[in-house]
């Protein structure tokens, strides 16, 4: 049995040996190689142009590529030899000296012993190496094309003993390249770094001038680039031209559009603005009222300057309670809903749906994360009995201080008919509801509203032009009609606020969401497609300021789904736009 492992080991040794010797092709391969392609399993390859075929290809191990060592080595530019005597494999790229032992599988560098299988592979007799390991030792740059599985190494020789700086440290070089020789109007140009340090410490710092994602005239245009190492030498100034063609591809209005990141916001030229998307035209749309769950809206007095009772109404079946109040007094206050059963059964109340954030000075805040918070449509089950002629605090919110704010949303279902009532209190007992005076109507929305949510149906599968919905205008949007039971009027709610909206289209053809705000500061979430997006991620947005980027479609989806609800504390109208994409080449 150990004569016949040493035969297997031999005959492994000679097949490795043999390997090794057996030339990739009758031509050499330049050791100044600059671009060297591989195909994952395939024996094809390419060295700048020179097509050769190689006695074993590269592939992919754990998940981890693996090219030929000698065919790697003779094309950086370093030696791969055998030791026959000693049955190992020696890498000696700059400054490193790599040992391989596949008897013993063992692998040292400098000698200091690595894991072998970490860093190469026997594969039918031929030694493998994995690409991210060596090209890191070479400075050569790497990329793999999973659709065509092909690998790509960019690699430029490093030149020897460059001491500018009087050091025995080298500078830095810099380098780069475009992917194209010619660029069109608008096009995104693909810079390709090159830079490397010839003492293998990496690249600290890039400073680029001239350098732009995009051209939007023709002409030449010189882009320089210097860089630093980690001990801040610098590197000579490297300039190559970027030319653009008089060729039209996108406008530097619209190269945002189709470029900037889903989530980004971007500000626009007031011109601009005006000339590319602001008098869209309008996507048609079919809207339905959705009814048969009654809203209640206490808003006014918003901001309270004594205790009372805000707003008061019944609710029998489904149901919506909003409230966004501002404590205007000089004390602390508790902000609480009071549900009293005037029925002689019990009355159950169930939440099965909820927005709530502790109070606080920022408007916009409160009400962009109660906005959040009910868009995700989190399942509840909560329920509260009310024992008959009876009262019990519904929802109770921590103190509140002068100056602070809350916004609520609450969706319920009573099994009876229940009063509930928005009450601002010094403190809450058994009488507080009921010592407590209304309190009068300043201004702001308040009442009951059949209409809790709106549903537009929209055809966004053959529009061609960049077109429009106009949410919280008040006239293409309108605000749905209620009554206030305090005052005894018909009343509309102002800005829809607790009311949410569901945009569908089916077939989306390949296009851009993006939000404009046009009434004034704006903050709070979107959801589409089952995601929430805040806008903006921080800060608010203020009106004709720009735009934020909200999703794009592909053209392959079956459908398009967008939920939305005014949030308190920011202004309307806002504009969905939805800006048609064409296929760039």
């Amino acid at each position: 049995m150990i004569q016949w492992k040493k035969e297997v080991s031999l005959l492994m040794a000679l097949v490795l040996f043999a390997a090794f010797l057996m030339p990739i092709q009758a031509r050499a391969i330049s050791s100044s190689s600059s671009l060297i392609v591989l195909y994952l399993d395939n024996k094809q390859a390419f060295v700048n142009e020179d097509q050769v075929e190689l006695e074993s290809p590269a592939t992919i191990i754990k998940d981890k590529t693996f090219v030929p060592a000698k065919f790697i080595g003779d094309s950086l530019g370093f030696p791969v030899t055998w030791d026959n005597a000693a049955r190992t494999i020696t890498m000696q790229p700059p400054g490193y000296n790599i040992v391989l032992s596949s008897d013993l599988k063992k692998a040292y560098i400098n000698g200091e012993e690595v894991p072998f299988d970490s860093v190469a592979a026997i594969v039918k007799g031929k030694l493998l190496v994995k690409l991210t390991w060596v090209a890191d030792y070479m400075g050569a740059k790497y990329t793999y094309y999973h659709d065509s599985r092909k690998v790509e190494i960019i690699y430029v020789p490093k030149p020897e003993g460059i001491y500018d700086n009087g050091t025995n440290n080298s500078n830095p070089v810099a380098k780069f390249t475009t992917h194209k020789e010619k660029y069109r109007l608008g096009e995104t140009v693909k810079y390709i770094d090159l830079c490397y340090d010839p003492d293998a410490e990496g690249i600290a710092k890039y400073e680029w001038t001239g350098k732009q994602d995009a051209f939007f005239k023709p002409g030449s245009y010189p882009v320089s680039l210097k860089v630093y190492d980690r001990h801040g030498h610098v590197s000579k100034v490297f300039t190559k031209n970027v030319i653009v063609e008089n060729i039209p591809l996108v406008s530097e209005a619209e190269y945002p559009v189709y470029h900037n990141e889903i989530g980004s916001f971007y500000k626009l030229s007031w011109d601009t603005l005006t000339s590319h998307f602001y008098n869209l035209p309008m996507l048609p749309k079919e809207a339905t009222d959705v009814t048969g769950r009654k809203l209640l809206v206490s808003d006014s007095p918003e901001e309270f300057t004594e205790p009372g009772i805000l707003y008061q109404d019944m609710i029998n079946g489904k149901g919506r309670l909003y409230a966004d109040h501002i404590n205007g007094t000089k004390n602390k206050v508790t902000f609480a809903i009071m549900a009293t059963n005037t029925t002689d059964k019990p009355v159950t109340v169930k939440t099965t749906n909820k927005g709530e954030v502790w109070p606080s000075v920022y408007a916009n805040l409160i009400g962009s994360e109660a906005s959040v918070d009910f868009l995700l449509g989190n399942t509840y089950n909560e329920k509260l009995t009310i024992p008959p002629h009876d009262t019990l605090v519904y929802r109770q919110l921590p103190d509140f201080y002068p100056g602070q704010g809350v916004n609520l949303f609450y969706d319920l279902e009573t099994s009876g008919e229940v009063q509930f009532s928005f009450l601002a209190a010094d403190e809450l007992s058994n009488t507080t509801l009921s010592e407590s005076k209304l309190l009068g109507f300043t201004g702001h929305v308040r009442g009951s509203f059949d209409v809790s949510e709106v549903n537009w149906n929209i055809d966004a599968s053959s529009f061609t032009t960049a077109s429009k919905l106009v949410i919280g205008d008040g006239k293409t949007d309108p605000f749905v009609d209620g009554y206030d039971v305090m005052r005894k009027e018909n009343v509309k709610n102002g800005g829809n606020y607790g009311v949410v909206y569901k945009i569908h289209a089916d077939k989306p053809r390949k296009m851009a969401i993006m939000l404009l705000a046009r009434g004034g500061v704006f903050k709070g979430p979107i959801k589409i497609n089952g995601e929430i997006q805040s806008i903006p991620y921080s800060g608010v947005i203020t009106a004709f300021d720009g735009m934020q980027i909200l999703h794009r479609t592909t053209g392959t989806e079956k459908s398009l789904d967008i939920e939305f609800t005014p949030p308190a504390g920011s202004a309307f109208p806002v504009d969905l736009i939805f800006y048609p994409l064409a296929d760039l080449d």
